[in-house]
């Protein structure tokens, strides 16, 4: 399965962006999904997450009340609406998804990321 975020780009501080990830190719299920970032010289960590049914999401503090991810089961699409954006949310946004997929007659389970998509927030 692949995983190819868009949406990216170079925004003024204030403004807003909203991300796309779209699954490629064939899958039984795709479970928790989320957003994560990395800046240069720092660990990628994670903004938002969404189970399965979009039930449960989960933030990261720096983006509470900013950030809203959503997704789309049937066009297997996960979102991210960023607003109110600040210089330090400037980073290599990536997309990653608990997938299980037939092989053969099994079930397995692989966790699949995106290329990434920078976004960058100038002052």
């Amino acid at each position: 399965v692949k995983l190819v975020e868009s949406g990216g780009g170079l925004v003024q501080a204030g403004g807003s962006l909203s991300l796309s990830c779209a699954a490629f190719g064939s899958t039984f299920s795709i479970n928790t999904m989320g957003w994560y970032r990395q800046a240069p010289g720092k660990q990628r960590e994670l903004v938002a997450s969404i189970t399965s049914n979009g039930g449960i999401t989960n933030y990261a503090d720096s983006v509470k009340g900013r950030f809203t991810i959503s997704r789309d089961m049937t066009k297997k699409t996960l979102y991210l609406q960023m607003n109110s954006l600040k210089p330090e949310d400037t980073a290599v946004y990536y997309c990653k998804a608990d997938i299980v997929y037939y092989s053969g007659d099994y079930l397995l389970r692989a966790v699949s990321w995106g290329q990434g998509t920078q976004v960058t927030v100038s002052s």
